[in-house]
């Protein structure tokens, strides 16, 4: 039997289990690691970065100071390093991720690494893969920004933009559409709602890192359970 049919039979017996013991009366709660060591690598971040409880860092990823990662964001580098700046955010959904290992260095030249500068706001449902995003630059929801990709300083990417592999955003300006096609150029106001929105999204995270222990509340969930005198089965 080949690895990928007893990882499907392997799945769809866990799953019957699990909706089993539910019908039967019993209670799953979850273990689910926010941040996660995958071959050696451990996933930096300081004191005042906030890593959501559903969010998963995985790998070679730095996370500088007042840097945060939402909801369902997911940053994967199980590869090549990935860097999120300081005050820097990946909003809900959000994925970063890198090209395989075997791509040791894209057309360009350079290591495909996925760096991300400071005062960055990654919009919700949005993929970077690879690709280099410098200070201060705001991306919309559900954009995408493909290998090889570089935003320079003081760029807006309007939510649903495309960036093509190894196009070059200049400093500056506006983009949108897919492909992302020039807008405008930023006036002084502009420049300075994306340092602005960056940081309002660290003093928002903040306020959720406080309600989350930095060693899982779990247990909060598991004695919520106990206390109804139900049977808990971890998920």
């Amino acid at each position: 039997m080949s690895n990928s049919v007893k990882a499907i039979v392997g799945r769809a017996l866990r799953e019957t289990g699990a909706v089993l013991k539910e019908a039967g009366g019993a209670e799953i709660f979850t273990r689910h690691r926010p941040s996660m060591m995958l071959m050696g690598n451990k996933p930096f971040k300081t004191n005042d970065t906030f890593i959501a409880p559903s969010a998963s860092v995985i790998g070679n990823v730095t996370n500088w100071d007042e840097s945060s990662v939402w909801y369902g964001a997911v940053v994967r580098a199980d590869s090549h390093p990935i860097t999120i700046g300081f005050s820097s955010s990946v909003q809900d959904r959000a994925v970063v991720t890198t090209l395989s290992p075997k791509v040791q260095n894209m057309k360009s030249g350079f290591p495909p690494v996925c760096h991300i500068g400071h005062y960055v706001s990654v919009g919700a449902g949005s993929i970077l893969t690879s690709c280099r995003i410098e200070d201060l630059v705001e991306i919309g929801e559900k954009c995408i920004i493909e290998e090889g990709a570089v935003v320079e300083k003081n760029v807006v990417l309007e939510p649903g933009t495309v960036v093509p592999a190894y196009t070059q955003i200049p400093s500056g300006q506006r983009w949108a559409g897919n492909p992302a096609t020039f807008v405008e150029e930023l006036d002084e106001e502009a420049r300075e709602h994306i340092k602005a929105a960056a940081e309002k999204t660290h003093l928002q995270a903040q306020e959720h890192a406080l309600e989350f222990l930095p060693y899982g509340n779990t247990y909060v969930h598991l004695e919520e359970l106990e206390k109804k005198g139900v049977q808990a089965t971890q998920g």
